[in-house]
């Protein structure tokens, strides 16, 4: 919100300085965002009048000029090389020692081409004023010599620009902003009062609401016979200098009030309204040209104004091209209406339109406001456009705005921290603007002024379901008293100032500090370390990929395809981060960088929801060493890896199982799925199907693994007891097995897992084969077994009778035989 310091003394009475003015903002919660002194830059440049003008004897193009610039400079030569520098002319004069910002100089005397000259004729453009070039500025003929430039321009005027909270409404006009520093004790403000103006006619045009929840009331009146053109000086003035384009003085009026008042307003031209109606409704997808020039399409969840001819107004956001006032209206309808809040904020951000309008609005008006504005706005139309004004007409209700809020004085010192006496901050309020309706040794309270929308306001609360009525409306009732209250003790402290509210920390907890992640996050940078612990590369991909790459994953529903991407190729939700990390390894690929490891714990998206997923991949060759061959990365390195990450979760290789149905982007036959019990999948893993390879432009191996993190139950709470550590040496035998092709390794693993639970310590496949000397349709399948025993050494009995179980145990579950 910017404001001129003359403007604010148009409602504020006071002799505080800028500097104490600035602090008082940011004390009360206004903060000050910047100061702008435009006319600090050309404080040294004078008004000046020259007195002669003659040409310079050595240049046909200078002249030489005595000129009058007032105390110490009432008679100076200056050379100077403007065609239009004559005789009896108002110019701006710089002194030596003047910087110029247009031209980057400082000014000094000295001689040109012989002639003394003791400073500088100026245009406005040397001044950064304006692109003027042709010659010197030419002031008004009745200039008084020697006053400065920058006061004679209007130009020494302050602005500030201050950041508005969004429940500070009241703040978005300069009245609000004298209000709160006369309130802070800072002066005094300024007694405003409209002046009505009575009605001579029927108004020609009136209004119709039928959408009444958008637009609870609506105000205007037509005034015939005005004159419209610029501006006067001292209102375009205060709009420029806060940055706003001066238009005609129609439209210059309603942006004062906005501003002046945070009071939108809207000019129609009376004559362009087809029907003699404006109907407040919904719109129904018709297509609007705004006074910016742009089309919009409206809907029926925006409130628009609408004529015979269609939409005239999108409602508290902008008017229409067609209904604008321009230089040849002589008759105006002018709107004046309170709109719902919520209403033009989704209307604003669903057109992609914003305006100072909407942007007051959407943070709450003035409610007790519209009649005396619309009466100021048509004074001021008649005293600089002249006319004549109809009767007022209006459509809906003035909303009932009224509320109270009760504060307990203690409440202050509890919640603030600071200790107010109960009258001063009795006083406080009501300098605002509260009005005391009762009052007690220990309470007070009060009615919230029309202006505060923000102040005992009925909160929203999202109750349980299942709350009994009575309890819920007792918790609403209990609520609302707590923000009221609040709201109160903010004013107080406010105004009290904010820089004096002491910094108390809040009581502990407990002594010792809680956790500050949860358990599922805890859990998510726990797998990005053992990920990265096994040699694979942190990646972090965007949750949009093209749809054509997740139809290759088998994920695109249109559920989750993306109405508006930020990009062509990212329009789909992703149904896993493999997705992304193909795209990453087929980038590495083709710049020479195949053999790599990458990962990602992140979410993929499917129509059941959304969910966490581990996912990585390993493409091209192993490493070389010395006596170790490179090899294709393998299914196995995926299943290790998923394997690793599950156990370092909590879950027992036990507990986990096997089967061969991986999802159609896994090779069919290097593929598989890692389950807990029949139903809990857990991970995929595998090698990359080659379709899909081939797609993506990889021409090196790639496998792959995915693991569900919101699938992985959580660890058992169980209580730790000392390990029982074996004093023992572990055995080791291996066993080969000849086992049916179609029989799952997994069956043989368990069943020497159940051969004795007491002796196997673990069971490791190590080998598979197939080849000579093993049938057709076998396979052979090497483990190993560690045998740890407990009680006492293992003797070759011993060893001879386990082996024996083992065989036996293998045998009866898989059919498999000892090769």
């Amino acid at each position: 919100m910017k404001f001129t310091l003359s403007w604010l003394y148009d409602h504020l009475e006071t002799q505080a300085t800028l500097e104490e003015i600035c602090v008082k903002l940011n004390q009360i919660g206004l903060e000050v965002e910047s100061v702008e002194n435009r006319g600090a830059a050309i404080e040294p440049f004078r008004t000046a009048r020259i007195l002669e003008a003659n040409r310079h004897p050595d240049a046909d193009r200078l002249q030489v000029c005595r000129v009058d610039a007032g105390p110490g400079f009432e008679n100076v030569q200056v050379v100077c090389g403007a065609p239009n520098a004559r005789t009896g002319l108002a110019v701006i004069f710089a002194p030596p020692g003047t910087y110029v910002p247009g031209l980057d100089i400082t000014i000094k005397a000295g001689k040109i081409r012989g002639e003394a000259s003791g400073g500088m004729l100026c245009s406005l453009r040397e001044l950064g004023l304006g692109e003027e070039s042709d010659g010197i500025a030419e002031l008004p003929e009745d200039t008084f010599p020697g006053q400065s430039y920058a006061d004679f321009a209007g130009l020494d005027d302050v602005v500030i620009d201050i950041a508005i909270t969004p429940n500070r409404g009241d703040a978005l006009g300069v009245r609000g902003i004298a209000r709160d520093l006369a309130a802070a004790g800072l002066g005094t403000l300024r007694p405003w009062l409209a002046e009505a103006v009575e009605g001579t006619f029927a108004s020609p045009v009136i209004w119709e609401n039928t959408h009444t929840k958008a637009c609870p009331w609506i105000l205007g009146r037509t005034i015939r016979g005005v004159k419209n053109g610029p501006s006067p000086e001292w209102l375009r003035t205060k709009l420029e200098s806060i940055g706003l384009r001066s238009i005609s003085t129609l439209v210059d009026i309603t942006n004062y009030f906005c501003f002046d008042l945070g009071r939108p307003l809207h000019v129609f031209d009376a004559s362009k309204i087809a029907g003699g109606r404006l109907i407040v409704c919904q719109g129904a997808g018709e297509t609007f040209r705004a006074l910016d020039g742009e089309d919009y399409i409206v809907t029926p969840e925006d409130c628009v104004m609408t004529d015979a001819n269609g939409v005239q107004s999108l409602a508290g956001i902008m008017g229409g091209e067609a209904s604008g006032a321009t230089e040849e209206t002589t008759d105006v309808f002018v709107e004046c209406a309170l709109f719902d809040p919520v209403s033009i904020a989704l209307s604003a951000r669903r057109v992609g339109l914003a305006s100072d309008s909407s942007y007051r609005f959407e943070r709450g008006v003035d409610q007790a406001l519209p009649v005396a504005a619309l009466e100021a706005a048509t004074r001021m139309i008649i005293d600089l456009c002249g006319g004549e004004a109809s009767e007022v007409v209006s459509a809906g209700e003035q909303p009932a705005w009224q509320r109270d809020a009760t504060l307990a004085f203690n409440r202050v010192r509890d919640l603030g921290g600071l200790d107010v006496p109960a009258q001063e901050s009795v006083a406080l309020l009501e300098k605002l603007g509260f009005e005391v309706q009762d009052r007690t040794d220990d309470a007070v309270r009060v009615s919230v002024p029309s202006w505060r929308n923000d102040i005992a306001q009925k909160p929203v609360l999202a109750q349980a379901a299942k709350l009994e009525s009575a309890q819920a409306a007792k918790a609403a009732e209990g609520v609302a008293h707590c923000e009221a209250e609040s709201d109160l003790v903010e004013e107080i402290l406010r105004l009290k100032g904010l820089d004096s509210v002491p910094a108390v920390p809040l009581p502990a907890v407990s002594v010792v500090p809680g956790t500050a992640l949860t358990p599922k996050q805890i859990r998510t940078a726990r797998a990005r370390r053992i990920l990265a612990a096994r040699g694979l590369v942190e990646t972090v991909g965007f949750s949009f990929v093209s749809h054509e790459d997740a139809v290759r994953f088998g994920g695109a529903p249109e559920s989750l395809r993306l109405l508006n991407p930020i990009a062509s190729d990212l329009d789909q939700m992703r149904p896993t981060p493999l997705v992304n990390l193909v795209s990453a390894t087929q980038r590495n690929s083709v710049r020479g960088w195949a053999d790599i490891g990458l990962f990602e714990v992140g979410p993929a998206f499917s129509e059941a929801g959304q969910q966490l997923v581990a996912a990585g991949v390993r493409s091209g060759h192993t490493p070389r060493y010395p006596e170790q061959e490179s090899k294709p990365v393998s299914l196995w390195a995926a299943k290790a890896d998923a394997l690793e990450l599950l156990t370092q979760l909590g879950l027992s290789p036990d507990a986990l199982s096997t089967t061969a149905d991986a999802p159609a982007w896994y090779h069919p036959g290097r593929s598989g799925v890692v389950r807990q019990g029949p139903k809990n999948v857990l991970a995929y893993f595998g090698e990359l199907h080659p379709s899909l390879l081939q797609a993506a432009g990889i021409d090196v191996p790639v496998v792959g693994f995915e693991v569900f993190m919101d699938s992985v139950p959580e660890p058992k709470r169980r209580k730790k007891s000392a390990p029982k550590l074996s004093s023992f040496q572990p055995v080791r035998r291996d066993f080969a097995f000849v086992i049916a092709r179609d029989v799952p390794g997994e069956n043989l693993l368990k069943a020497v897992r159940g051969a004795d639970r007491n002796l196997v310590a673990g069971v490791t496949l190590f080998d598979v084969y197939e080849g000579p000397h093993v049938p057709e349709g076998y396979r052979s399948v090497g483990v190993e077994v560690v045998l740890q025993p407990t009680d006492k050494s293992l003797t070759d009995a011993d060893l001879e009778a386990v082996s024996e179980r083992i065989v036996a145990a293998v045998t009866k579950a898989t059919g498999a035989a000892l090769r």
